[in-house]
């Protein structure tokens, strides 16, 4: 069991951090249109503008998720969970955690293949690419980009989404093990 408090603490506390730093993102996205409303006024248009808040808002959401769940600030349909016990929540969300933990593999399969789809690569498995990558038997190929008229690299913005979803299932696990200990009986301090 101290296994299980070890892995909830370190990946709580990473979580925790990308999430409050993740919370000034907003004021990036805030900055990038402020420039865009101003440069459409007073001067040409910044092609880059809407684009590039698109992707800090992506990244403003994708980071800040795992911080979410583990505050408990998802979406819940609270018509009989709020009057059940501890241990009948710890139960019942032991459950629907694995739902989501499908979910996200899911997900994060097809991010590591959109991903590599923007690296560059064309077969059909992208786990033995980016293996290859780190061994030296693959290399990067022609870079996807965005068809607009700023034309950015497509890469960057799917790797934080890939990143997101990753740290989304570290913390869905991380849930898991918290309602394990509940289950047992054992008390879980509350984030803060």
């Amino acid at each position: 069991m101290s296994l299980l408090r070890r892995y909830i603490e370190f990946v709580d506390g990473l979580n925790r951090r990308i999430g409050r730093v993740t919370m000034y993102g907003i004021f990036v996205i805030m900055a990038i249109l402020l420039w865009s409303s101003i440069s459409k006024t007073f001067f040409n248009p910044s092609l880059w503008t809407l684009e590039m808040a698109q992707f800090a808002m992506v990244a403003y959401y994708i980071l800040g998720g795992p911080y979410s769940i583990q505050m408990g600030s998802n979406v819940r349909m609270d018509l009989f969970y709020g009057e059940w016990s501890t241990r009948r929540k710890a139960a019942v969300d032991s459950i629907t955690v694995l739902f989501l933990m499908f979910y996200l593999g899911v997900l994060f399969y097809g991010g590591l293949s959109s991903t590599a789809y923007s690296l560059g690569y064309w077969g059909q498995d992208p786990i033995a690419f980016f293996t290859g990558l780190l061994t030296g038997q693959e290399q990067i190929g022609r870079l996807e980009r965005s068809p607009t008229a700023w034309r950015p690299y497509i890469w960057p913005i799917k790797a934080v989404m890939l990143l997101g979803v990753f740290l989304m299932l570290l913390q869905a696990v991380s849930e898991l093990f918290k309602d394990i200990l509940r289950l047992r009986g054992e008390e879980i301090a509350d984030v803060l």
